[in-house]
């Protein structure tokens, strides 16, 4: 074998590593963040589930019970339990949609969010000082990363949910 094909076999060899190896950072990513959240939660009186819906009615606003349950691919039974405890704990605000008297509307209230700002600051603070590190460029490289690696997630759950 001539030492160009020998070169690309090494150089595709050593992509398949690098590869293999960010997959299984963000694998032990996904767990880590898992089990922050399972803390955050645990502190809050919140379990995995809620601390997932509210940061979805948190981030995308407010929208019906159906449609939050379809976003997190919960069965609206499940999702009426979930609702229950957020508005308990006063999280959330179940209001009737204005179009449509019949329906229901759920919404954030923002009151707590100082407790969940509270509790993930150190993750923040890491994530700043990790950051700090790179260039712009470099951000702009991981924010893409990042950005397309969650799509492709989001694609895989669709699939196993459709």
């Amino acid at each position: 074998m001539g030492s160009r094909a020998s070169g690309e076999l090494d150089a595709a060899r050593r992509r398949r590593r690098t590869g293999t190896a960010i997959k299984e950072s963000l694998r032990e990513l996904s767990i880590q963040l898992s089990l922050l959240n399972h803390q955050v939660g645990a502190r809050l009186n919140l379990k995995d589930v809620d601390l997932d819906c509210l940061e979805l009615i948190n981030r995308h606003g407010a929208m019906s019970p159906s449609a939050l349950a379809r976003r997190a691919g919960l069965h609206p039974a499940t999702m009426t339990g979930i609702l229950d405890r957020l508005e308990r704990g006063g999280w959330i605000a179940r209001d009737r949609a204005t179009d449509d008297r019949r329906a229901v509307i759920v919404r954030s209230l923002r009151d707590r969010n100082a407790e969940l700002y509270r509790l993930y600051g150190g993750m923040n603070s890491a994530m700043d000082r990790i950051c700090a590190g790179y260039t712009e460029d470099q951000l702009d490289l991981l924010a893409d990363f990042l950005r397309r690696a969650t799509e492709a997630g989001n694609d895989a759950t669709g699939d196993l949910a459709g």
